[in-house]
């Protein structure tokens, strides 16, 4: 929980741990990224609302769309055309989404913590998926930001 300066208690959101394969012989990847956006008041200068798509002047605006909806859910479409087309599983997935990162991901640390000798105890790598399109007119796949990797992806 967080502790307003009033001294009431706020419930902190739920993290979503999630897992999908448990083969011994792949290694498991655990993604990473965030749900929550920037504050959200209008007044601030926002225009939309953070979890309403809304249609301005023939464009689709949705806040937190690149940053981090979008690069959640292109993981989980990765998992979903796997099953889809029936292919083999390259890797055993895990997931970590969180709705505090704007905050400071509180709770975050306490929880990963908490977890490492069980939930985490298997993983042989994370992709934090938590960036931005660097530009309006191409969409970006971020695969990492932290350390050095360097591989080269084509989509069709």
């Amino acid at each position: 929980a967080l502790q307003l300066p009033d001294g009431q208690d706020l419930p902190l959101p739920p993290v979503i741990l999630g897992e999908l394969g448990k083969d011994p012989q792949n290694p498991t990847v655990c993604f990473y990224g965030h749900v929550d956006v920037q504050p959200a008041k209008k007044e601030d200068g926002w225009k939309t609302d953070p979890y309403t798509l809304t249609e301005i002047n023939g464009n689709l605006h949705g806040r937190g769309a690149t940053d981090n909806k979008g690069p959640v859910l292109a993981w989980i479409n990765a998992v979903e055309t796997f099953r889809a087309l029936k292919l083999a599983m390259p890797v055993n997935f895990k997931f970590v989404i969180e709705g505090m990162e704007e905050a400071g991901s509180l709770g975050l640390e306490k929880l990963l913590e908490e977890e490492k000798q069980r939930f985490f105890s298997d993983v042989d790598y994370i992709v934090i998926s938590d960036n931005l399109w660097l530009s309006n007119k191409k969409p970006a796949l971020t695969y990492g930001s932290r350390g050095n990797a360097c591989f080269f992806v084509e989509v069709k």
